[in-house]
């Protein structure tokens, strides 16, 4: 697979989950020019996640039993679709609409990752997932960093127009562009496809990495749901733009870790993720003297978002590794985990924050990536015991 394809895919995924994120530094002008209350604004973020978390049971399975290349245009077009009515929304019940609509289909980033896992030979899938999923990492930083300045320029509108754009053109890449996947897939029909995911949760590995996912992005939702609270009190006192650019270096350490699909490659999945979940909760250390360093901060929040993402990486890599027949489903059934744990994070990291300060949500975002550093732990010593009790081949004495 060729460096090029890699890269539009990762722009794919990119640009379908901004469209899940791209209201949150803009609620305040959005939902005051449509006319939502300010206690309901919450809910103009929540409705992708929502229309997400349905395409992920009712879409993500179509990949295993349909033309996955087709399949990503589609659902870019109709990603478009709501974006569109979301843009040009008079009243608030239309731009709902919209943002549902969008969510649903933004789920393609599944279906892209599983379609880059199926055209890359087995000894470079992990590289290739990794690159391709480092677009998820960089359109929910992204979006933070480019959206206020979108909105600040045009207009919160000018946001939705944009990604419309986007994902109209990027439509017409892929179908262009892309080759068709060359093995044929065995044909379950669609309610087998969805049987297959719900089975998925009888399987130790699965639930074992999907907890860990759900910890994982707990402690992420925590960090960057919570961060704006503290940054635009005292002592700091720093505007919306200024706080957006925090994303940057986010950013810088999500692409760092693009290097963790080369190392499941060569069989280290297991050791870089309970690497990468000690470096997550060492991170927390930093990040919690955010009340008298940024710099520190920076440093926090760069280590932090590297040891996420090659723990995603690395998950998707055993995942799809063990289910080589259902790269959709696996991938959409653990993308529940992540979405239950975003939401986890940002619900408790506010309520933390307003009754213990920043080091009680420090303290919450470390915790969360002590209980996934647990789960790996446990999980590790299962397999080593299970190693030693495995019958010795004939002929061939114990050590």
């Amino acid at each position: 697979m060729n460096a090029w394809w890699r890269w539009l895919l990762a722009v794919v995924c990119g640009v379908a989950v901004a469209s899940i994120y791209a209201a949150q530094p803009v609620l305040e002008p959005m939902g005051r020019d449509l006319g939502v209350p300010a206690e309901l604004t919450g809910w103009i973020v929540a409705t992708p996640q929502l229309g997400y978390l349905a395409g992920l049971v009712l879409l993500v399975p179509l990949g295993d039993v349909a033309d996955r290349r087709r399949l990503i245009a589609a659902h870019l077009a109709l990603t478009a679709a709501g974006m569109i009515l979301t843009a040009v929304a008079p009243v608030a019940w239309v731009a709902f609409a919209g943002l549902a609509a969008a969510g649903v289909f933004a789920v393609v980033v599944q279906t892209t990752v599983a379609y880059a896992a199926s055209i890359s030979p087995p000894d470079q899938r992990g590289r290739t997932i990794g690159v391709v999923t480092s677009g998820v990492v960089v359109g929910i930083l992204g979006a933070r960093v480019l959206t206020g300045t979108l909105a600040e320029v045009w207009g919160w509108r000018s946001v939705y127009v944009v990604l419309a754009v986007l994902s109209l053109g990027l439509m017409a890449l892929v179908l262009v562009a892309l080759p068709p996947e060359r093995c044929p897939r065995p044909s379950t029909g669609y309610r087998g496809a969805v049987g297959s995911l719900f089975g998925l949760f009888r399987q130790r590995l699965f639930v074992t990495r999907g907890l860990i996912t759900f910890f994982l992005f707990a402690s992420f939702g925590t960090l960057w749901s919570g961060l704006s609270l503290p940054l635009a009190d005292e002592p700091w006192q720093l505007s919306e733009t200024r706080i957006g650019l925090f994303g940057v270096a986010g950013l810088t350490g999500a692409l760092g870790a693009a290097r963790a699909g080369r190392w499941a490659d060569a069989g280290r999945a297991t050791r870089v993720t309970g690497l990468a979940l000690a470096l997550l909760i060492l991170s927390w250390a930093a990040i919690a003297q955010l009340p008298w360093s940024l710099w520190l901060l920076m440093a926090g929040i760069v280590v932090l978002d590297f040891a996420v993402q090659a723990v995603h990486v690395s998950n998707q890599h055993v995942l799809t590794a063990a289910n080589p027949d259902g790269t959709s489903g696996v991938i959409g059934a653990n993308m529940v985990f992540y979405s239950l744990g975003s939401a986890l994070g940002a619900a408790t990291t506010t309520a933390v924050h307003t009754a213990y300060g920043w080091a009680g949500s420090s303290l919450l975002g470390a915790g969360f990536a002590a209980c996934a550093l647990a789960l790996w732990a446990i999980d590790r010593r299962r397999q080593v015991d299970h190693a030693h009790l495995r019958p010795a081949p004939q002929g061939v004495g114990r050590s």
